[in-house]
C-alpha cells in the first residue's frame, strides 16, 4: 500500500485485448460511472472474460489511500478527517483494488467477522475485515456466479448498491465503505441466474467465441507474444494504455457536466414500458450508461447513437424469459428502440448479438 515499487505479476494489457467491444465498453462504462450498478458477463468458456477484467483493473490509475487503512479510504474522507481530528493523514498510494471472489467463500469471509471475546473482555469494536473491506473503491470479480449461493449473491448486491457493509454478531454492529464495481460472469450452460438477482446488474454482457479463423490465430499469436517476453509485449502497448486510461479519468470528471435531452429520457421509459420491464431500475441504468457514454467520448451531451449503444446492455437481462421465443433479447430490445426512436435497426449479429439459434 506504499508509494514503494514491488515486483508484479505482468497483466495483458487491455488494449490488446482483441473483440468483445460490448464487454470491453460495459467495464468501461461501469468504472466511469460505478452507480450504474456492476456487470454480468455471460458466455462461453474461454472467451477471455477474467482476462479483460483483470487487464482493466491494472489499467486504472493508482488511488490515494490513507496508510494501513483496512478499508483503502481516501485521505480526504471525511470519517478519516474525523477519526484523525484535525492531526495529519498519513497517505500513500495504491493500484485500484482488484478483488476475486472464490467460490467456496463463506459470509464471514466475505463480509468480515467480530471477535466477540475481544469485544467483551477488552471493550473495544474487534472487527477483521472480510473481502467487501478489502474491494472498497476497487473492483469485485465473481467467477461462475451462477454457482454462488444465492444468498451471498444478495450480500454482494446489497453491499454494492448501498456502498456499505454491516456486519451484527450479538448485538454488536459494524459498518464500514464498500464502494465496489461487481462484475460476475458465467457460463449459461452452468445455469441462469435468478431474475431477481439477475435485475440487480447493472448492465449485461452476452460474449460469443470468435468464429473468424484469422481472428483467431490473431488472438493466439498474441498470448505467444505476451507469454514469451511480457515485458517486451506491455511495452508495445503502454503507449495505448496511457491514453486509455487518460480517456477514462477525463470521462470521470466531465460526467457531472453531461445532460440528456427530455424527449430522450421519456423515449427510453417508453422502451422500458413497451418491453415490459418490471421497475425502474432500467430507466435509470438506460439514462447513467448513455452519459457515462457521453462523457467518455468527450461530449456533455447525450445524442441518439449513446442511447442506441447501451440500450441493449442494460435491458436484455430484464426481459421476461419466453422458452418458445428464438429472437435474442438483446435483439428485442434494439427492435423496440428502432420503433419508439424511430431509427432503422442494424442486423442482428452486428456488434457480436447473434440470435439464439445462430450460434
Amino acid at each position: 500500500m506504499s508509494t514503494a515499487t514491488s515486483i508484479r505479476r505482468a497483466v495483458f494489457p487491455f488494449t490488446a485485448v482483441i473483440g468483445q467491444e460490448d464487454m470491453k465498453l460495459a467495464l468501461i462504462l461501469n468504472v466511469i460511472d460505478p452507480k450504474i450498478g456492476g456487470v454480468m458477463i455471460m458466455g462461453d468458456r474461454g472467451t477471455g472474460k477474467s482476462t479483460t477484467i483483470r487487464a482493466l483493473a491494472d489499467l486504472l490509475p493508482e488511488i490515494s489511500v490513507v496508510e494501513n487503512d483496512p478499508f483503502n479510504r481516501a485521505p480526504e474522507d471525511p470519517e478519516v478527517k474525523q477519526e484523525f481530528d484535525g492531526q495529519a493523514v498519513p497517505a500513500g498510494t495504491m493500484k485500484v483494488p482488484m478483488v476475486d471472489l472464490p467460490l467456496g467463500a463463506t459470509e464471514d469471509r466475505v463480509c468480515g467477522t467480530i471477535d466477540i471475546e475481544k469485544a467483551l473482555s477488552e471493550g473495544v469494536k474487534a472487527f477483521e475485515p472480510g473481502l467487501l473491506a478489502k474491494a472498497n473503491r476497487g473492483l469485485l470479480y465473481v467467477d461462475e456466479v451462477n454457482l454462488l449461493d444465492d444468498h451471498l449473491v444478495d450480500v454482494l448486491l446489497d453491499s454494492a448498491a448501498s456502498g456499505r457493509n454491516t456486519v451484527e454478531r450479538e448485538g454488536i454492529s459494524i459498518r464500514h465503505p464498500a464502494q465496489f464495481v461487481l462484475i460476475g460472469s458465467g457460463n449459461p450452460e452452468e445455469g441462469e441466474l435468478r431474475p431477481q438477482l439477475l435485475d440487480r446488474f447493472g448492465m449485461h454482457a452476452e460474449i460469443r467465441t470468435v468464429k473468424d479463423p484469422g481472428q483467431r490465430v490473431q488472438i493466439v499469436d498474441q498470448r505467444s507474444e505476451f507469454d514469451q517476453d511480457p515485458d517486451a509485449f506491455l511495452d508495445k502497448y503502454q503507449a495505448e494504455q496511457t491514453a486509455l486510461q487518460e480517456k477514462i479519468v477525463s470521462a470521470q470528471q466531465r460526467l457531472k457536466d453531461v445532460t440528456m435531452d427530455h424527449e430522450y429520457r421519456v423515449q427510453i421509459s417508453q422502451v422500458c414500458s413497451e418491453l415490459d420491464v418490471d421497475g425502474l431500475r432500467g430507466d435509470i441504468v438506460s439514462n447513467r450508461a448513455a452519459k457515462a457514454l457521453a462523457a467518455y467520448e468527450g461530449r456533455t451531451e447525450v445524442t441518439l447513437d449513446d442511447i442506441q449503444t447501451v440500450i441493449a446492455l442494460c435491458l436484455r437481462h430484464r426481459l421476461r424469459k419466453d422458452p418458445l421465443e428464438s429472437i435474442d433479447s438483446g435483439y428485442k430490445v434494439e427492435k423496440t428502440f428502432g420503433t419508439v426512436f424511430g431509427v432503422t435497426i442494424p442486423d442482428p449479429s452486428a456488434n457480436g448479438r447473434t440470435p439464439v439459434g445462430a450460434r
